[in-house]
């Protein structure tokens, strides 16, 4: 199965011959390796660059094992570099070299090489290229399909592609799955074998079973504001057992560390600043999420919220949560403190959006509940309600947009209409 990832690609194309370590990063099984060794091989031979100039190592097979040597691994590729010319070495699972870091800051002196390399979320994170690397290393995070990429590979129409991706999300193995009972078990095991095994073992875990409890609420309570407090009280009501603020803002670090979950910090629209607590979680994959809780609280309306903030991601925006601090008259005629919200507050550079998930306005009502915080501040940019609904884009007086969710996702210029 063939799937275009024009956007991680045209990221690996832009790095080209930087002088730096290109470190492709993420969830596992979300397609670290397929951009590397099959979209980004092609290019390079598409562009003409020889076949015996793209030296590529899967480290995590057995049969290159012996390449975990530093010493051994040096020594292969300085005998592969024989002739003039640039050569492209592409090292796949890069954290089961030994002394990686070293090996690569050797790399970074080869004045004829090129170098791209995948990590495992277990033992090569974000912050360990941040670590090792301190300026010499190009991270390209890379998410799991997002639904125009899915529905790019999926046999069917946009509605169909739409109720299996919010089922069962964009890890790309879901899409060569057969039937619902393979999916389901496929999103489970990768759960339960992978991810959480990853995340015990890098941090050696001494409450795995809080840990896993605390994972059931994040993931019941996905796109709702909370904190460590808040957290450690709905565990204490649950298990029983009192779990320290700080045990739990460690854990959820660890979480977001795996990038199995992100957090997303309010932000005072008026005020022009952040503010610190409460926050939002989202998952880094539904399906991973709706998997979590056995397919249970598959509310449409909040996994929609979810795939909007990791599409405004995709995007390459960094998105926050909206806050307007209003005051306003009461039906006694004494005025009254209120914060409306805004789902989302997107940035990129000069561009900023304001957007909301509102499923369904099914009222007059309903829709000026939603305009209603957009309604109470104003600045240039650009404010758009998204709906669950196919409905042909419009703009009210107030230059508010309202558009289709699935028109907002299929269409990379969707924020510009």
């Amino acid at each position: 199965m063939n799937i275009e990832r024009p956007v991680y690609l045209q990221k690996l194309k832009d790095r080209m011959h930087d002088g730096m370590i290109k470190i492709i990063t993420g969830l596992r099984r979300s397609g670290k390796s397929y951009l590397l060794f099959e979209l980004f091989r092609r290019y390079l031979l598409d562009s003409g660059i020889r076949s015996d100039h793209i030296i590529g190592l899967e480290l995590d097979m057995h049969s290159n094992r012996k390449y975990r040597d530093p010493d051994i691994l040096l020594a292969y590729l300085s005998e592969k570099m024989n002739t003039d010319g640039m050569y492209y070495i592409l090292l796949d699972e890069v954290q089961m070299l030994k002394d990686f870091a070293s090996v690569l800051n050797e790399l970074l002196h080869y004045r004829n090489a090129d170098v791209y390399v995948t990590g495992s979320n277990s033992k090569f994170l974000s912050s360990d290229v941040v670590t090792e690397f301190r300026g010499r290393g190009n991270e390209i995070r890379i998410l799991p399909l997002s639904f125009s990429e899915y529905f790019s590979a999926f046999q069917g129409n946009r509605d169909e592609a739409w109720q299996e991706y919010l089922t069962y999300g964009g890890l790309p193995h879901i899409l060569a799955m057969k039937n619902d009972e393979q999916k389901i078990e496929y999103l489970r095991n990768l759960f339960e074998m992978t991810y959480i095994k990853d995340i015990q073992e890098r941090n050696k875990i001494r409450h795995p079973a809080e840990m896993e409890e605390l994972l059931d609420i994040l993931a019941s309570a996905t796109g709702s504001f909370t904190n460590p407090l808040k957290l450690a009280n709905t565990f204490c009501s649950k298990r029983g057992i009192p779990f320290s603020e700080s045990t739990i803002a460690r854990y959820c670090k660890y979480l977001e560390n795996s990038f199995l979950v992100n957090k997303s910090l309010r932000y005072d629209i008026k005020g022009k600043n952040y503010i610190n607590t409460p926050f939002k979680y989202y998952f880094e994959d539904v399906g991973l999420r709706n998997a979590r809780l056995n397919f249970r609280q598959q509310e449409e309306n909040h996994i929609m919220e979810n795939i909007i903030y990791n599409e405004l991601r995709y995007r390459g925006f960094f998105v926050d949560v909206g806050v307007v601090d209003i005051r306003e008259k009461q039906s006694d005629g004494k005025m009254a403190h209120k914060q409306l919200e805004v789902d989302f507050v997107a940035n990129s550079g000069s561009k900023r959006y304001y957007i909301q998930s509102a499923f369904a306005l099914n009222s007059p009502e309903k829709e000026m509940q939603e305009k209603r915080p957009l309604l109470r501040f104003n600045d240039s940019f650009k404010k758009i309600i998204l709906v669950r609904e196919s409905i042909k884009p419009r703009r009210d007086e107030s230059g508010i947009v309202t558009m289709g969710i699935l028109d907002f996702l299929l269409s990379p210029e969707s924020l510009e209409i």
